[in-house]
């Protein structure tokens, strides 16, 4: 049993961690930034477009990781209870 619950524990941090490591993604590289001198074109709207769909996509996958993590952590806690 006590196997089980250091297993359990290195599977929350892991989670965690992984959740962290998609949000520090998701907060990337600032977009370069378009001069008022400068035409507002069709590639600096899909730049734009293509940076939101990848922020996206990594805030999912961090709001998943937290999820498995807080519901790892909940059954970590329920097995303490356990007698």
């Amino acid at each position: 049993m006590e196997l089980a619950l250091y297993v359990l524990d290195v599977t929350i941090v892991v989670a965690a961690v992984m959740s962290a490591w998609f949000w520090l993604q998701a907060a990337g590289k600032p977009q370069r930034r378009v001069s008022k001198f400068e035409d507002f074109n069709h590639a600096d709207l899909n730049r734009l477009v293509t940076a939101l769909n990848r922020a996206r996509i990594l805030n999912a996958r961090a709001a998943v990781a937290t999820a498995i993590a807080a519901l790892l952590g909940g059954l970590r806690i329920a097995l303490d209870l356990l007698p």
